[in-house]
């Protein structure tokens, strides 16, 4: 079984994962580079190195603007064009929750990274609960919730910086642009807090590369499938037996 792989991803879902990625990566660097209070920055000698590279405050501006632009009118495209076949089944999927099931899921797989499966069985044993981890569908539920916050902290990125920008041309009230600017870098911040979670998941953590492989594959091993989303690949077990069996009844 450790041979065998199972489509996971197609072909959009991951330029759009690499597309959020990269567009992520560069707004956070550009917008770091935009925050002239020394106090509010992690590295004061930033925003001068930005704007050496890009020429200019105003280039340098111009740049975050036109790239937040382009990610979220490349979601908004996706989301239009695509909202039958990838929006609803994934909203779907991420608000479907077993609060039994996936309480214990984030209980037994916190411990289990973090102090390894002897340490879990012993305390599962002591406090008199299941040591083994439960069974997840397509994302688990430490995915869920980074998803759902995740969506809701993009728009809300989006639109505070579509404020911003108007501002310019002076057609928004001054109130509404300040408490932009708070929500907008506060938002960013609890997101990209979010995010580093999900890298060390799916980079760093033990048995957890093949998620990040699968992004560049579109596939993952069954036995990882079966370990990690043994629901999701049930269900599809399930489907690719439905769809053979009518074939071998009239064979």
């Amino acid at each position: 079984m450790a041979h065998q792989t199972i489509h996971r991803h197609t072909r959009l879902s991951i330029f759009m994962h690499w597309f959020n990625a990269v567009c992520w990566f560069f707004l956070l660097l550009t917008g770091l580079g935009l925050i002239r209070n020394d106090a509010l920055q992690v590295f004061p000698a930033w925003p001068l190195w930005m704007r050496s590279v890009f020429g200019s405050p105003e280039t340098l501006l111009l740049s975050h603007e036109t790239v937040g632009i382009i990610w979220a009118g490349g979601f908004l495209i996706y989301g239009i064009l695509l909202f039958r076949q990838e929006v609803i089944p994934f909203i779907r999927e991420i608000l479907t929750v077993e609060i039994p099931r996936d309480s214990l899921w984030l209980i037994t797989k916190g411990i289990q990274m973090t102090l390894g499966y002897p340490a879990l069985e012993k305390i599962a044993e002591k406090f008199g609960f299941d040591s083994r981890i439960p069974d997840q569908g397509f994302y688990n539920v430490g995915q869920k919730l980074f998803a759902i916050p995740s969506i809701l902290g993009g728009v809300v990125i989006a639109l505070t910086g579509f404020i911003m920008i108007l501002s310019q041309y002076g057609t928004v009230a001054a109130e509404l642009v300040q408490w932009s600017i708070v929500i907008h870098f506060i938002t960013v911040g609890l997101v990209f807090a979010g995010l580093l979670i999900h890298i060390f998941m799916a980079a760093i953590a033990k048995g957890e590369q093949p998620a990040l492989i699968s992004m560049f594959t579109g596939t993952v091993p069954e036995d990882y499938a079966h370990h990690h989303h043994k629901l999701w690949l049930d269900e599809i077990r399930a489907s690719d037996a439905a769809e053979t069996s009518p074939a071998q009844g009239n064979g």
